[in-house]
């Protein structure tokens, strides 16, 4: 058999007993994964990846970003977002649910690490990143 032929497949009778693969994280029992609890994962929402990517979107149409990134974990959720593929980020907008009572969930981190802006809102944490039109006077 060569590695791109299909591997055949039979349906198991009624008497046929189910074997129960031991692999290296297996504890021994079929129900292990089931009984551990999951492992939680702080995520962007959707209305905050829509706050985000239009932000996003008006700074690649003004030329000044080109990619991002996104990084999901156990205690924060990041956005980061660069001026080309193969730097570091210009910045990253981070999501932190553990400081939401203390400072705010979000920040706006510069490269060097200091935060430019962190507050419970996403919308006015951005602000700092979205350059408007002033009047000249």
């Amino acid at each position: 058999m060569s590695d791109t032929d299909p591997i055949p497949l039979r349906p198991r009778t009624a008497g046929e007993a189910k074997s129960v693969t031991r692999g290296p994280g297996c504890y021994g029992s079929e129900h292990a994964a089931a009984n551990q609890p999951a492992a939680k994962q702080v995520a962007f929402s959707r209305l905050e990846l829509m706050e985000i990517l239009s932000l996003y979107g008006r700074m690649v149409a003004a030329g000044e970003w080109r990619d991002y990134a996104m990084d999901f974990g156990a205690q924060k959720a990041v956005f980061s977002v660069f001026r080309r593929a193969t730097e570091y980020p210009l910045y990253t907008i981070e999501k932190n649910p553990q400081l939401a009572r203390k400072q705010g969930a979000y920040a706006v981190v510069a490269p060097n690490g200091l935060i430019l802006k962190r507050g419970p809102d996403l919308k006015r944490v951005l602000d700092v990143l979205d350059k408007k039109l002033r009047p000249v006077q």
